[in-house]
């Protein structure tokens, strides 16, 4: 039987309310609910990047409005493990949140992947919209069943980026050569189709690897890339206006099935809040980085000459595997 998120919800309220009513939950259980309860959130980026201010204003904002009875602390930077271990971490219940990104989630599960592929959108301003349609929204719903997470909103990067460490004329530039990309399948099939080298090096070794000139360039979202200062290492950044990294902001089912309604109310609600912001406060501040970038190395505007070519047979490849794809496309064209 499938599991929608939705459903996933009302059975684990029904549930307890039942419990309840039959007297099988006894009072001091009901009270318990409203103890004192500490969260603990992981998230794979470093302090001072958007997603990690967010999730501190989740914990502030909760702490806040239930007078400390609740509270939540981040762990950044991959301090609890990888993705894929918080992922494992959440499925068994010992870590309550998540931030994941879709490159984690979607080499999981195909029809999040859908999300990562080039030319859905061609600015950070339509991501935005994106990611607060009901479709993004929909493509949640395959979480509880798929990795025992709920979905409870979306947060956004800028478009991606492409640094070089030697200054190119374009984007037939990077023709041959290694490029070191996110693992997810989506980038990298993107990428050989430009015809570039995908070679996937670990997040803490990036800026080592441009230095030595293990790999010839790079592409990350402008947020990282300014907090991990690449443009030093970097004299050519390529603006693609093809591909974004959202994350999801997850809950672990094995934890919300019993936290109280009230409490899956008011996290749900600040945790969107917070990313609202989030989203809104990243399509402000892109002009203002992408200014910062242009007083030290070069910034190019590129496109895609024959971009059609590029996402036909992109489509090939992802199509069969999440349909959905052709629907993102569809709304991307409309925003």
């Amino acid at each position: 039987m499938t599991i929608s998120r939705r459903s996933f919800l009302r059975n684990s309220t029904m549930a307890a309310a039942g419990a309840v009513a039959a007297g099988t939950l006894s009072m001091p259980n009901v009270l318990r609910a409203q103890e004192a309860k500490t969260f603990r959130l992981g998230i794979t980026t470093p302090p001072g990047h958007p997603w990690n201010n967010a999730a501190l204003k989740v914990g502030e904002m909760l702490k806040a409005e239930t007078k400390g009875r609740l509270d939540l602390v981040v762990f950044p930077a991959n301090q609890l493990g990888t993705e894929a271990v918080m992922m494992q971490q959440m499925q068994a219940g010992s870590l309550d949140f998540g931030w994941i990104m879709t490159a984690e989630l979607g080499s999981r599960i195909p029809s999040i992947a859908a999300i990562n592929a080039p030319y859905v959108v061609d600015s950070t301003a339509k991501v935005a919209k994106l990611v607060r349609d009901p479709l993004a929204m929909k493509m949640l719903d395959v979480l509880p069943k798929e990795t025992g997470t709920l979905g409870l909103a979306w947060g956004i990067t800028t478009m991606r980026v492409v640094f070089t460490a030697k200054e190119i004329g374009g984007l037939n530039d990077l023709n041959g050569m290694k490029l070191r990309i996110n693992t997810t399948p989506a980038y990298r099939d993107f990428y050989q189709l430009l015809g570039t080298a995908p070679t996937p090096i670990p997040t803490p070794q990036v800026f080592d690897a441009m230095s030595n000139g293990q790999v010839d360039g790079l592409e990350a979202d402008l947020d990282f890339s300014w907090n991990q200062r690449f443009d030093k290492v970097s004299k050519t950044m390529l603006k693609m206006n093809a591909i974004f990294m959202p994350c999801v902001a997850l809950a672990s089912g094995r934890v919300w099935k019993d936290v109280p309604a009230s409490d899956r109310e008011l996290i749900t609600r600040l945790t969107k809040e917070a990313l609202d912001a989030q989203i809104d406060a990243t399509v402000a501040n892109e002009a203002k980085l992408l200014d910062e970038f242009g007083k030290v190395i070069a910034v190019k505007d590129v496109q895609v000459a024959d971009a059609g070519k590029v996402i036909a047979e992109y489509d090939k490849i992802w199509l069969p595997k999440a349909p959905i794809l052709a629907d993102l496309r569809k709304l991307g064209a409309t925003l």
